[in-house]
């Protein structure tokens, strides 16, 4: 069986060709041809929530595909954008919506916001990815992971940040090899006990962030050893070191992109 490191950098050495053939999937080439082929013919809110593949294809794209049910929620996201600090997305911890509004925002652009390169292509891209990041992880979680960290990395500020993200502080604290009394401190001390092991300016240089995976993949080896690995084990024994919250993000990852 493939090392953890070995499958995500050979996903990550060549993502171009890694996303291209996730792009001629069948099941991902229809629904993109359907979302770019209709996108356009969108102008509100209501028409965006009344299309549901356009719907769940956009939700997917930005890591958002269990929460489709919670319609009033994404239209609430939605009609209110972004550009005042105080609307919805803005208070909330997870930036994907944020970035949801950011693709489509009709806030701010009305009946043209699917009009711009974002709403369509930008749309899609994120959908590729996220589709791909999924592929991965079903053979091996760890390798999600580490594509979802590689993402994200250049979005982190703060060590309070990636404890705001149950994927970003497992791999993490998987690296460090966090300390139990560090673990179960409160929130802050976390936060500050990160930024004084980790330099978060690294994560900006993809080389430094590399070698910050290839520590995390490593680590996740020793407790994951991959010839012995289910891909199912972590929704089955939480036990393994995967908490039940974790479970849950890592299912909601931002794929498609903070």
């Amino acid at each position: 069986m493939i090392t953890t490191y070995a499958s995500y950098a050979m996903i990550s050495r060549d993502l171009p060709k890694s996303l291209a053939r996730v792009a001629e999937k069948p099941d991902v080439a229809r629904e993109t041809e359907y979302y770019l082929s209709t996108i356009g013919s969108i102008k509100t809110v209501d028409d965006f929530m009344a299309d549901t593949r356009v719907y769940n294809y956009a939700l997917k794209a930005h890591g958002l595909e269990d929460m489709a049910y919670a319609k009033a929620f994404i239209r609430k996201v939605l009609t209110e954008g972004v550009a005042d600090e105080n609307a919805f997305a803005n208070k909330l911890s997870d930036s994907r919506y944020a970035s949801l509004v950011e693709s489509l925002n009709f806030a701010a652009y009305g009946s043209t916001a699917t009009s711009f390169e974002k709403a369509q292509k930008g749309v899609v891209d994120k959908f590729q990815r996220q589709t791909l990041e999924e592929e991965a992880g079903a053979d091996n979680m760890g390798v999600r992971l580490a594509l979802y960290f590689e993402r994200t990395a250049p979005t982190i500020k703060s060590g309070m940040e990636i404890l705001a993200d149950d994927a970003l502080s497992e791999v993490v604290r998987t690296a460090l090899q966090l300390p139990d009394e560090i673990i179960g401190a409160d929130l802050d001390r976390q936060a500050k006990y990160i930024e004084d092991v980790v330099n978060i300016e690294d994560f900006q240089d993809p080389a430094k962030v590399n070698k910050f995976l290839e520590r995390f993949t490593a680590m996740w080896e020793i407790e994951n050893p991959s010839e012995a690995y289910d891909p199912l084990a972590p929704f089955n024994a939480p036990s393994s070191g995967i908490s039940t919250d974790l479970l849950i993000s890592i299912n909601n990852l931002k794929l498609g992109g903070k």
